[in-house]
């Protein structure tokens, strides 16, 4: 009678086992789909932010409550003519303008949202604000999205250019952008929050 007593947790268990496992499953596959997601890094148009395969975890859900903020690291399904991929690709960038917005280059080598300046710690050294100067508003429902290594970034300047300075192909649907990435968990020796820099604080709403 101990013996069989013995045998039944045992037994139970092993039949409980890929129950445990589908629930677990399923789990990391609606928090992957739904709530959090990982991202390498591919290039060097964030660094040094971010560099040349660093980890980020991205949030998925925050956008469903509100729109994406200046100074926030996003990811975004980048239009064909910026990606040349018809299937898609996730780019990364730090948005500059919200919709509504008048961003202006440049004020003593700053960027000029709704007319404060702001200073941009987090460019690459050597870079200046852009590659020459501009005077645009962002639509309503669109982002002006720039990379942190402004010389090595495909961006919305960029597609302003080479569109003939046609601000809808410089900017991206709000609806296309996939999530806030909020951390660098890998490699550790880099691990550390993106949150957004404080000279975005005191930008005025247009």
């Amino acid at each position: 009678m101990i013996d069989e007593q013995t045998d039944k947790p045992h037994s139970s268990f092993w039949k409980e086992l890929p129950i445990l496992l589908g629930v677990a499953i399923l789990v990391a596959v609606l928090v992957r789909a739904f709530v959090l997601q990982t991202f390498f890094i591919p290039s060097p148009s964030m660094e040094n932010t971010l560099k040349i395969d660093d980890r980020v975890l991205v949030n998925k859900l925050v956008y469903d409550f509100r729109s994406p903020h200046r100074g926030e690291v996003v990811v975004f399904k980048a239009p064909t003519e910026w990606s040349g991929n018809p299937d898609g690709e996730d780019f990364i960038k730090r948005v500059i303008g919200v919709g509504g917005d008048h961003v202006v280059c440049c004020d003593a080598d700053r960027l000029v949202i709704n007319g404060k300046p702001i200073d941009e710690p987090y460019i690459f050294p050597g870079n200046k604000p852009a590659d020459q100067e501009f005077d645009i508003t962002v639509p309503n429902g669109r982002l002006w999205v720039m990379g942190d290594h402004r010389q090595a970034s495909g961006d919305s300047l960029e597609h302003w250019q080479q569109s003939n300075q046609n601000i809808d192909s410089a900017t991206i649907p709000v609806d296309q952008v996939v999530g806030r990435a909020f951390t660098v968990f890998w490699p550790v020796n880099r691990a550390t929050w993106l949150t957004v820099p404080k000279t975005f604080d005191g930008v005025p709403n247009p």
